[in-house]
């Protein structure tokens, strides 16, 4: 889209405000409304945000102002909300690219795959829950009947939600969307919506946009779509998986190979790809799964329902949905990924990890195709398989001795993701819970 063209497909769609849109280091979006006769600001010197207001931007309230410019590539309407368009934001500092900034460390690992001739395509597949809080400040789920112990795929749950999910679907196919199946998924509540995959940039700006959307139009009917990884103890927790494969300069998967003696359908490249993931797996889940709340989804052990759907696990298998990657042949499925996950960070650590295995031709071993979650730790251990980190800090330490991220992500930002991240542990690990409070307030 030229200038030109933005200008007429904004009066085309009588749009007043254009919102600048980029993350914080969390992933969150933030905007400033823009009238529409200012775009060429927005493209041109960039929206100013106070870089100190802003989660991970390393900043002080003394310095530049952090510009947001546009890409014009990503301008579209917001469907629920009329007379308004977004555009996506790369983070400048004083005329410069800014490294603290997740599009661009993204933008840095994709750089290297297309000096190759490569480009890595990804499909996310958000998971979320529909909630609603109670006059008591109780969150529980938007439909009362959704209470089955197995209510995946169940009819009543898919169909008693269908107005926020018709909604919220009609906003996603206006912007190109390509959505083609809606499901309940395992938790009562909790939903999943696909969509077609894209080049790793364009899949991370969707579902950016799919957040702002679910949000917002959940917001509308008094209700919250929550994209926290555990809501519920006992209920499976809501995932991020990523598909993963290479292309190359015809479109042609490079991850495919029909001739895999394994019978999986990968290339000798995909399995070194492969290799870098699992080697990588404890420092990578920091970024994949970066909250306090995601390890209550990483757990060992089993839900309500008979499985939380979460791997716990360093491995790879065929449909094993008990590992950390699944293959669903000629392409890889990290399963590692949750609701809180940034995904420019994501897509970028999957990139430096993956390519790491490539340049040192790692090899990932043998699949392990048996369900992890009836096997004891000790027989895993015994099979070379050992378990992800189960605890934020646990997985932050293991980032911050991984000298992989801070050469390919920037030393600076690591730096940055590890303190912020070790502040949330502490702020967590003081925190008295009503756990404690039940436990030991009489217990001496």
């Amino acid at each position: 889209m030229t200038p030109a063209e933005a200008k007429s497909f904004l009066e085309t769609n009588d749009i007043k405000f254009i919102l600048a849109q980029f993350v914080d280091i969390h992933g969150v979006a933030k905007t400033k409304a823009v009238p529409a006769s200012h775009l060429s600001d927005v493209l041109e010197a960039g929206a100013g945000f106070a870089g100190f207001a802003v989660w991970g931007m390393r900043m002080a309230p003394h310095e530049s102002d952090y510009m947001a410019r546009g890409d014009l590539g990503t301008l579209s309407v917001v469907p629920w909300q009329p007379g308004y368009a977004r555009i996506v934001c790369d983070g400048y500092v004083d005329g410069e690219p800014y490294a603290m900034d997740t599009r661009n460390i993204l933008a840095g690992q994709i750089a290297r795959l297309k000096e190759r001739g490569w480009t890595l395509m990804t499909g996310l597949e958000p998971e979320f829950s529909l909630l609603k809080r109670g006059a008591d400040g109780s969150i529980t789920p938007a439909d009362d009947s959704d209470a089955l112990e197995k209510p995946c795929y169940d009819y009543k749950g898919l169909s008693r939600s269908r107005e926020f999910l018709e909604r919220l679907v009609e906003a996603l196919q206006a912007v190109d969307f390509d959505v083609y199946q809606i499901d309940h998924e395992d938790a009562n509540g909790q939903f999943e919506i696909n969509y077609t995959y894209s080049d790793a940039m364009t899949s991370a700006d969707r579902y950016v946009f799919f957040r702002m959307a679910a949000g917002e139009i959940a917001n509308q009917l008094g209700l919250i779509c929550s994209f926290m990884p555990k809501p519920f103890s006992n209920r499976s927790g809501n995932g991020m998986h990523m598909h993963a494969s290479i292309a190359d300069e015809s479109g042609s998967n490079i991850f495919h190979d029909a001739a895999d003696a394994r019978g999986l359908g990968l290339s000798k490249l995909a399995y070194q790809f492969l290799a870098g993931l699992l080697a990588h797996a404890p420092a990578l889940t920091a970024l994949l799964a970066p909250s306090v709340n995601s390890y209550k989804r990483l757990v060992v052990g089993r839900s309500l329902s008979g499985a939380t759907w979460a791997p716990a696990f360093i491995s790879y298998g065929d449909n094993n949905r008990t590992s950390m990657v699944r293959i669903p042949y000629g392409r890889l499925e990290m399963r590692l990924g949750d609701g809180a996950a940034n995904p420019y960070l994501a897509a970028a650590g999957v990139i430096a990890a993956g390519m790491d295995g490539v340049e040192r031709q790692l090899d990932p071993g043998e699949p392990h195709n048996y369900n992890f979650y009836e096997k004891s730790l000790a027989e895993l251990d015994a099979n070379g398989i050992k378990t992800l980190p189960q605890s934020l800090h646990e997985a932050i330490e293991a980032l911050a001795a991984d000298p992989l991220f801070a050469e390919q992500l920037g030393a600076d930002f690591i730096d940055e993701f590890v303190k912020v991240k070790r502040m949330e542990w502490v702020e967590y690990s003081r925190h008295v819970s009503d756990w404690e409070l039940q436990r030991y307030v009489e217990f001496y």
